[in-house]
């Protein structure tokens, strides 16, 4: 192996650990001794006072990138802003949902005795452009409230940095990436859920 290659081979290492970073899940208040005994749950998605990547209001970062796309091509930014929203009833919470299901065994159900509310409080988009790319993340708070009453919350649960992320690097377009965050932190709550 020539000195290039080395060079290559220890530059790709060193992009490859900078991304990987561990997500984590932890109750922050109440208990899931009920809840574990549950054989379905209601899911439900929030995403209000979100802050997306630098911005504290999605507003403004949704504003933003508008802007850029429709200057770079017009038309172009007022479709990426659909797709922002259109993408989390399409692509986000399906892909969450689907991994959730299966990792915590539980079946869907509207009038389940529990709902489960994920709260995206944080959403880093990443981006690739070929040479150079950030991974996606989302951080969002877990809510486990009594159906039939709101107010009885039985627990509540941080999951901090779900990656988002292609291992085949295919993943240039934002809902992709963000998809991927999704069915990350449903998988990974899914089997903290089931104990």
């Amino acid at each position: 192996m020539n000195n290039l290659s080395k060079g290559l081979l220890a530059l790709f290492f060193i992009f490859l650990s900078g991304g990987l970073q561990a997500q984590r899940i932890r109750i922050t208040e109440g208990t899931l001794e009920d809840f574990r005994k549950e054989k379905s749950v209601n899911v439900e998605f929030t995403y209000d006072n979100m802050r997306v990547g630098k911005f504290d209001k999605e507003a403004d970062y949704v504003a933003s990138k508008k802007e850029e796309y429709n200057k770079k091509e017009p038309g172009r930014g007022d479709t990426w802003a659909n797709s922002w929203v259109s993408d989390r009833a399409y692509r986000f919470e399906p892909k969450f949902n689907e991994l959730f299901q299966k990792y915590s065994e539980l079946s869907p159900k509207k009038d389940a005795r529990f709902t489960l509310i994920f709260h995206t409080t944080s959403t880093e988009p990443g981006f690739n452009v070929g040479v150079w790319k950030k991974n996606a993340e989302i951080d969002a708070e877990v809510w486990i409230v009594e159906t039939s009453n709101r107010d009885h919350i039985l627990a509540k649960i941080q999951v901090q940095k779900a990656p988002g992320r292609s291992f085949w690097g295919a993943d240039f377009d934002t809902g992709e990436r963000l998809a991927e965050a999704y069915a990350a932190a449903g998988k990974a709550l899914g089997k903290f859920l089931k104990g």
